[in-house]
């Protein structure tokens, strides 16, 4: 098993519900989690403890992708998420487990990510980007107000 480990903070000007909503819901997922240059499809996604979901992200440039899914372990509503995610991918063993932490602050909401369990093969500072890349995408989408 690995022992790679990655630690994320950003603070959003965005409600905790707002955000918790966004790692939750299939459409939002789909436009902000895969990093840049990547399209991103979930085929199942049931947010319940002992729920299952399944994404794929696709390279843009290459049509390469890479499928991958999970379980949530723990769902406390506006406040925090625990789930696994295990790539399809034989050359990248083990299960990743990954815990989004939220906090209600006076300017938005605190996040913090922790995913441990990382492939070797993925190099950290990889991982660190394209969640990087993957949370201004969330900001970008839990920060906009639309009025109709």
């Amino acid at each position: 098993m690995s022992s790679q480990t990655i630690r994320l903070h950003r603070v959003l000007r965005a409600t905790p519900e707002r955000v918790y909503r966004a790692f939750l819901d299939a459409e939002a997922m789909a436009k902000w989690l895969p990093p840049n240059g990547f399209t991103g499809r979930v085929y199942k996604l049931e947010p319940k403890v002992g729920g299952q979901y399944k994404m794929s992200f696709t390279n843009f440039t290459t049509g390469d992708g890479h499928s991958f899914g999970g379980q949530y372990l723990e769902l406390v509503p506006n406040e925090r998420l625990r789930y696994t995610s295990v790539f399809d991918d034989p050359n990248l063993p083990g299960t990743m487990q990954t815990t989004v932490s939220l906090r209600a602050v006076s300017c938005g909401t605190e996040l913090t990510v922790v995913q441990e369990g990382i492939p070797e093969a993925i190099p950290a500072e990889a991982c660190y980007l394209g969640w990087q890349e993957s949370l201004v995408l969330l900001a970008k989408l839990v920060e906009a107000l639309i009025q109709s």
